[in-house]
């Protein structure tokens, strides 16, 4: 199991910090390649880091902005990942990068999965920051214990894509990036806040099973070394 820990006193001191290291590499992929590409994650957690990433100075608008995973639900649905990133991140200096949806208003999930896929395929690969999350059940992206199409999901041989994802615990139907389409970003983050959610990093880091709690699978297999910043 290969990862690099950074512990923060406050949750403004990881915002700030994490703000700089994203910031940087962003502005490393534009001066090498001319653009850069950033997926990002929802949930409660990014918020604050969202608003002080959103103020740093860098070329915004060749920067492409797209989601880890998100909800089938219309971007001005209160639990639209899409709505979190627009209201907290496409703002100030920020406001000029370009975003992609995963969510798109078709008659089905599977069809909205095949449209995401075919617009995020224009940020080329690998990506240059993906920042992950994780839940209480261990989950990362919409990868959910129990899902219906975890194993596809997982698959390190599998292609890169946005595909569908339903679980028992997830509410909505999920749109989520493949494994490989996350796990070799050129920065692959994974923020995580509080006590409660340390000890199931914990947990996660003491086992191996990846259906159980599928961070795992970033966290013993990624191409990438992922950087884990906590604060409690």
């Amino acid at each position: 199991m290969a990862y690099r820990m950074h512990t923060f006193e406050s949750r403004t001191a990881l915002a700030e910090a994490m703000a700089d290291r994203v910031a940087a590499q962003l502005s490393a992929a534009i001066a090498a390649r001319g653009t850069a590409s950033l997926a990002v994650s929802g949930g409660s957690t990014p918020g604050p880091f969202f608003e002080t990433l959103a103020t740093r100075d860098i070329g915004w608008d060749k920067v492409t902005i797209t989601l880890v995973d998100e909800r089938f639900v219309p971007a001005d649905h209160p639990r639209s990942n899409h709505l979190l990133v627009a209201t907290h991140l496409l703002k100030s200096k920020a406001s000029v990068a370009r975003f992609i949806p995963l969510y798109h208003a078709t008659e089905n999930v599977e069809e909205a999965a095949s449209l995401a896929t075919q617009e995020t395929a224009a940020l080329g690969a690998p990506l240059d920051v993906v920042i992950l999350g994780m839940g209480l059940d261990g989950h990362t992206a919409s990868f959910f214990p129990g899902g219906d199409r975890l194993e596809g999901a997982l698959d390190h041989t599998g292609p890169r894509r946005v595909m569908t994802m339903k679980a028992e615990g997830a509410g909505e139907t999920r749109l989520t990036f493949s494994y490989p389409t996350l796990a070799d970003a050129r920065l692959l983050l994974l923020h995580i806040e509080g006590a409660e959610k340390k000890a199931v990093l914990d947990q996660a880091i003491a086992g191996t099973d990846v259906h159980a709690m599928p961070i795992r699978a970033i966290l013993n297999g990624a191409p990438s070394t992922p950087d884990i910043y906590w604060a409690p």
